[in-house]
């Protein structure tokens, strides 16, 4: 034990404390090691699915593009046929674009307005000093009645179709959370916001609003406001054309 002692008493100190290191640096190259395989094998497993997702969503996507070719080739022999079928054609073109524009389809610009609500500056725990979705809403339903041709709030078209609803701290409108302050921008005739200041519900809004309970309302009245196309779906999922009376009799 003496003689064994007195052999590690020889090793000079720079060999243990390099042994030790290689020792640590092996223990570590073993777990790395160790926590790979687990991700190869999960990489190889996904390959094959990831794989036939690409390769149908390229099939679809070549259908389409022969659908698309399909269609062009139609009308260009519908165009070919006679005078007439072109004109016809370029009325139906029209009434698209035009159902399209009604719609909200189409990204638009033009002179108008753009409102901001705010929280109230000394909001805290009062509810009643926070923008809330029927805040929202009145003020785009007062722009509609004033003569607004096209709305967004936020950035986000307003349709006939669009909900505007209060989730947790956010307003949903159509399927995107929008955050405060709210921009609700519109475009219309030259004297929209003096035909809504006009409106009894929009002044009750204000005294109700803004007066007692300190929400904040600024307003612009500017010379081009672009409004994006509604980004939503136009497709009826449960409704169908109803008869109407005249044709049942």
């Amino acid at each position: 034990m003496t003689q064994l002692a007195a052999r590690l008493r020889a090793i000079p100190s720079w060999q243990i404390t390099l042994a030790f290191a290689l020792f640590v640096l092996g223990f570590l190259v073993a777990a790395q090691f160790a926590s790979e395989a687990p991700r190869v094998r999960y990489t190889t497993q996904e390959r094959g699915p990831l794989v036939e997702t690409a390769l149908g969503l390229q099939a679809q996507q070549d259908a389409l593009k022969a659908e698309i070719l399909e269609l062009r080739r139609r009308i260009g022999e519908l165009e070919a046929q006679a005078p007439g079928a072109a004109a016809e054609l370029r009325q139906l073109y029209a009434d698209l674009e035009s159902a399209r524009l009604a719609a909200g389809l189409l990204a638009v610009s033009g002179p108008g307005v753009a409102f901001r609500l705010e929280d109230a500056d000394q909001a805290g725990a009062d509810t009643e000093g926070l923008v809330s979705a029927r805040d929202v809403r009145v003020v785009v339903e007062e722009l509609w009645l004033a003569g607004a041709e096209a709305i967004a709030v936020n950035g986000e078209r307003v349709t006939v179709s669009s909900a505007v609803l209060d989730i947790g701290g956010s307003i949903l409108v159509n399927s995107a959370y929008l955050a405060p302050p709210y921009t609700i921008s519109a475009i219309g005739p030259p004297d929209l916001y003096e035909r809504m200041s006009r409106s009894v519900a929009f002044v009750e809004f204000f005294n109700a609003r803004v007066e007692r309970h300190g929400l904040g309302l600024g307003v612009a009245e500017l010379e081009t406001v672009d409004l994006p196309a509604f980004a939503g779906t136009v497709n009826l999922r449960f409704g169908q054309p109803a008869e109407s009376p005249a044709a049942g009799s």
